[in-house]
């Protein structure tokens, strides 16, 4: 009887999905924290946001480097999608038979990301926008970065097509994606961050193309859902069905009120 009720029960949280949703919040607090500071240099004491002398960019900048440093060696804190690149994470199937689908896709979001930024690197260079919103949008970028890892993802729904992070090739480009905006401020502060990122996604493609491997589920099993360490595909079909019964709580309520 016992068995059968540790069957039904839902799985709990996995250390690095609780991971995620710490690092969920206290991105979100430096957003909210960054935006606030923003608006008071702004408009109440009418300066510059200035990375040299504001105390939350140093905070910015010793989270997001700790972040990154546990990037580059495996942790069994991280999802298994950024850590497939290491070698003792490599469990071998015995096939040689490497599939990865969305290899292509990768390069379509890379321009689309690519022509985004361009934008706002333009607004940047014509005034309109500060030294203040570009680190605005990189903490943006962070909450929405854990947004598509725990909730939705509109890259691995629209264009990546794969089965979950675990999957993803493109896991590695967060940081360098959450810090583009950065590349146009002259800063240490913010062209270490980006550097950083960059040195990241870098080893990551050398990675790929070394070893590709390790990066398809049809030769490595620890991309296999039975090896998953994260677990975090119930969070988002239970979203997904939660997002279905209120669009049809919503029609069947529209219905009724036509009547």
């Amino acid at each position: 009887m016992d068995a059968s009720i540790r069957k039904k029960t839902k799985p709990l949280l996995t250390p690095v999905s609780i991971f995620h949703y710490i690092r969920l919040v206290y991105r979100s607090l430096l957003f909210v924290v960054s935006l606030a500071v923003y608006v008071y240099e702004r408009v109440k004491q009418g300066k510059l946001f200035d990375f040299n002398q504001l105390f939350i960019v140093r905070v910015i900048w010793v989270l997001y480097v700790i972040e990154m440093l546990m990037r580059f060696f495996p942790t069994r804190l991280e999802s298994p999608g950024c850590q497939k690149q290491f070698k003792r994470n490599y469990i071998k199937t015995g096939s040689t038979q490497i599939k990865v689908s969305d290899n292509n896709a990768s390069m379509l979001v890379a321009l689309i990301w690519i022509c985004l930024n361009a934008i706002f690197g333009a607004l940047y260079m014509s005034g309109l926008f500060d030294d203040g919103i570009m680190i605005l949008l990189c903490c943006a970028y962070s909450v929405c970065d854990m947004i598509c890892i725990l909730f939705f993802c509109p890259f691995q729904s629209w264009f990546l097509k794969n089965k979950c992070c675990s999957a993803c090739r493109i896991y590695n480009w967060d940081y360098a994606m959450m810090f583009t905006p950065l590349f146009f401020v002259r800063n240490p502060y913010s062209w270490s961050l980006l550097a950083m990122a960059v040195l990241l996604m870098v080893r990551w493609e050398i990675t790929f193309y070394l070893h590709p491997e390790r990066f398809s589920e049809e030769t490595n099993a620890y991309l296999k859902c039975s090896n998953c360490t994260e677990k975090l595909c119930t969070h988002k079909k239970q979203l997904n069905r939660l997002w279905k019964q209120i669009s049809e709580f919503t029609a069947n309520r529209t219905r009724m009120l036509r009547k």
